[in-house]
């Protein structure tokens, strides 16, 4: 009495998934859901986590009497980390290493990706980086969406 019938006799699971993707979504193509949470490292790890990157290494707003009160989202605080050439180096690395990565993690069928971003206490630079991947997500046409957990902590 099915209206349909899939012989899985054959199968492995990427393909399977891959079948009954095409079969029973309204998707055009594979699209997979990116999360880029940042976090204080103070406060743990995100259990969800699939990649963690650590920024604790870039330079610290928080040792700057004037920036130590903002958050990432402050410009004087994302113009102070991103013009450390360590800062520009390390983005360009991770973007050449995400953007690698995914088109691997898509072809085995991976739906969902999440990247926390971390760095001492989550409110400085995990966020800036964290929107910084976001960014570079939409420019190459991802779905992709931040999480700041720790940033007003």
């Amino acid at each position: 009495m099915a209206d349909e019938v899939i012989d899985t006799t054959d199968i492995d699971i990427p393909r399977l998934k891959e079948l009954l993707t095409r079969r029973f979504t309204k998707r055009k193509g594979r699209r997979m859901q990116i999360v880029v949470i940042s976090f204080g490292y103070k406060y743990g790890i995100p259990l969800d986590s699939d990649l963690v990157f650590d920024t604790r290494f870039l330079p610290n707003p928080f040792y700057i009497d004037r920036l130590r009160n903002k958050t990432g989202r402050s410009r004087e605080v994302r113009e102070y980390v991103l013009k450390s050439a360590e800062t520009k180096k390390f983005l360009s690395r991770l973007y050449r290493f995400v953007d690698y990565l995914i088109p691997n993690f898509i072809d085995e069928g991976k739906s969902y990706l999440t990247l926390s971003v971390g760095c001492t206490g989550g409110k400085h630079r995990s966020v800036i980086l964290t929107e910084k991947l976001r960014e570079h997500f939409k420019s190459k046409d991802l779905s992709a969406r931040t999480y700041h957990r720790d940033i007003y902590k």
